[in-house]
């Protein structure tokens, strides 16, 4: 018992260490799974799954994939552009990955429990060649 109160700082240097390395499975149990572009590809393709793009209208009118439903982040809550059917999948990408996984928790939270985060984004559709739009 004496070497734990001796060497306390070595057991929280390990608790802490251990924390840290949970902490990005945590964060992906709260905001949803990431899909590539492969997956989100094949969900949209076979399971009629809608894209949603949560990024600024100034960003969406920039570029977007195309047939992604312009949805931002600041109004998603109240939108009445989201599926009726809320058992559809969900594939919600921004232009880096970063705003999505905040928007499929609130999606969740409004149930649409298939709700999936784009992996990097708008950034790596592109980088997929796949195609995209811009708006007026």
């Amino acid at each position: 018992m004496t070497f734990v109160i001796d060497n306390w700082y070595l057991f929280a240097t390990a608790l802490i260490s251990g924390g840290l390395l949970l902490w990005p499975k945590l964060i992906e149990a709260t905001s949803g799974a990431r899909v590539s572009v492969a997956d989100a590809v094949r969900l949209i393709n076979r399971e009629r799954a809608v894209m949603i793009d949560v990024s600024d209208p100034a960003e969406y009118a920039a570029g977007h994939p195309v047939g992604a439903k312009s949805v931002p982040l600041a109004s998603l809550e109240k939108s009445r552009d989201l599926p009726k059917n809320k058992s559809l999948p969900l594939v919600v990408v921004c232009p880096t990955g970063s705003r999505a996984p905040r928007a499929v928790a609130l999606l969740k939270q409004l149930g649409f429990e298939n709700a999936h985060v784009l992996a990097g984004g708008l950034t790596a559709w592109r980088a997929a060649n796949l195609p995209t739009e811009k708006t007026a």
